[in-house]
């Protein structure tokens, strides 16, 4: 697919079309991509990305503040990184299938750049700074909602997952819950974790991250997301 039928497809899906294009093409451009075509140091999404960072910052915080009124600052804070980690701007990139739109080098391509939780997540917060960029704060925050302020407390679940998680389990079993690492590969410097979150001999749900760490938080929180739906 051609770089102009990207950027076209892409404003299709996610319902917002940009006055300069050149800003999306920017948003999608991932560092490995600039370099390998030798491009400037300033024409890959870091820096927008940064400039959707605060953005994003401020139309969360300001969401948390009119919508719970009655948490103090430490709930708010913690609400608000709950919704601005990795893997809930990951998440909500894969929503959009932003990963097909990205602009990637052919190593990072080949090596599964574009499920990686790392580049979805800068490349949302890319996205959303290019679209404040072209029309404002306001286009800006109709995007964050409606494409991440959306089923919050879901969201906000996976910062607390392995504790909710615990939680749930003693109150309706009254057992454990134990992580299983199941797999490992790549290399030293770029690991892959898959650990399963087992109840008894029962495996509640299965995650993969960068440590192992993050690899059972996930576990935890596609645990909890079943346990819901049951």
């Amino acid at each position: 697919m051609k770089i102009n039928e990207k950027l076209t497809e892409l404003e299709a899906t996610i319902d917002y079309h940009f006055v300069d294009k050149s800003l999306l093409k920017l948003a999608l451009t991932h560092s490995s991509y600039a370099n390998e075509h030798h491009m400037k140091r300033t024409e890959n999404n870091e820096r927008v990305e940064f400039l959707g960072d605060a953005v994003l910052e401020l139309i969360i915080s300001d969401y948390l503040f009119r919508t719970y009124k009655k948490k103090n600052e430490g709930k708010l804070t913690k609400l608000r990184s709950s919704l601005v980690c990795e893997y809930t701007l990951a998440m909500c990139a894969k929503d959009i299938s932003l990963g097909k739109y990205l602009l990637l080098s052919k190593g990072e391509d080949m090596t599964g750049g574009r499920d990686r939780d790392s580049i979805l997540s800068d490349a949302f917060e890319s996205l959303i700074g290019a679209i404040y960029l072209d029309q404002g704060y306001e286009q800006a925050k109709i995007f964050v909602e409606k494409y991440l302020l959306q089923d919050v407390e879901d969201k906000t679940l996976f910062y607390d997952a392995k504790t909710i998680l615990q939680e749930m389990v003693q109150r309706d079993a009254g057992h454990n819950v134990k992580y299983k690492l199941i797999a490992e590969k790549g290399p030293d410097h770029c690991k892959e974790f898959t650990v399963a979150v087992c109840l008894d001999d029962k495996v509640l749900g299965a995650g993969v991250g960068k440590t192992k760490k993050a690899a059972e938080q996930q576990a935890a929180y596609e645990s909890i997301l079943k346990l819901k739906a049951e």
